[in-house]
């Protein structure tokens, strides 16, 4: 049973993991080394772009960005007041613009951005393709936008967790919505952590496109996709959907912690003993 946590229980998840989050999570699934080389794929070669973090939490990513491109032009956004309240702890994020906002409805006119980037975000969209052509139409012609997220674990008791936590996509489907969005030379990057080891899949992947000189996004809705928001009326039925949703998600997203210490652990004493 897919009991996928989105938007409206990610809000209340980051409300509490956020105090965490940097400390205990980042060390073990988003490295400062798998940061890097999604940044590299980026193209962040210049200090004067004008740079997208959708997504951007508490700002873990968003450090890496601003040591390639000058904060004042660098802009945070978030669905999660808790999480950007830890970014604005951060001294070297103190010249990014913070903004509350939906990476799937981002407040900006097109073609404002010559970057984007998202890491760590998808997972929690109703609708990838519908945020993936907001990159395309905040991007200018010529800009480059990046996505970072997971993938379908090829180990089946992961990926049950996986199926109840979040959106872990197919490294098919993460080209398949760059394309289908409009971008050109779409390209997936591999980044994984030091501890992972499976070669049924790779752990997570940076996808990049870059928008052509010319031409409108191909992709049009063909429908709106609603969900019970936080400022949805709930009734009964949407509480306990949300309750379901909520425990269960958490509980499965839970369960890779421990697990991720016990493989960098393992990693750890290997590399040890081959000292």
């Amino acid at each position: 049973m897919r009991l996928l946590q989105h938007k409206t229980e990610a809000y209340w998840f980051y409300r509490f993991l956020s105090l965490v989050y940097d400390r205990w999570v980042n060390p073990l699934f988003w490295t400062p080394e798998m940061r890097e080389a999604a940044l590299d794929a980026a193209g962040l070669d210049a200090r004067g772009l004008d740079v997208l973090d959708a997504g951007a939490g508490t700002g873990f990513t968003t450090e890496g960005i601003v040591a390639r491109v000058d904060a004042a032009r660098v802009t945070m956004l978030d669905q999660s007041p808790h999480q950007l309240a830890q970014a604005r702890d951060k001294p070297a994020l103190a010249g990014c613009a913070k903004l509350l906002g939906d990476a799937e409805a981002l407040p900006f006119g097109a073609d404002r951005f010559d970057r984007y980037v998202s890491a760590g975000s998808i997972e929690y969209w109703p609708d990838p393709q519908r945020g993936i052509a907001e990159a395309y139409r905040v991007v200018k012609a010529g800009g480059r936008a990046t996505v970072i997220g997971p993938v379908r674990p090829g180990n089946r008791a992961l990926r049950a967790a996986a199926d109840t936590w979040m959106l872990f996509p197919a490294e098919a489907e993460y080209r398949a919505w760059m394309e289908r969005a409009g971008f050109a030379d779409v390209r997936l990057v591999p980044v994984a952590p030091r501890w992972y080891r499976s070669r049924k899949a790779p752990y997570a992947v940076a996808a990049t496109g870059v928008k052509p000189a010319a031409g409108a996004s191909p992709w049009v809705p063909e429908d709106v996709v609603l969900e019970a928001g936080r400022g949805a009326p709930m009734t009964p039925v949407r509480r306990a959907q949300f309750a379901a949703r909520f425990v269960a998600g958490s509980l499965a997203g839970a369960l890779f912690v421990p697990l991720g210490a016990a493989l960098a652990a393992r990693q750890a004493l290997e590399e040890r003993r081959g000292r």
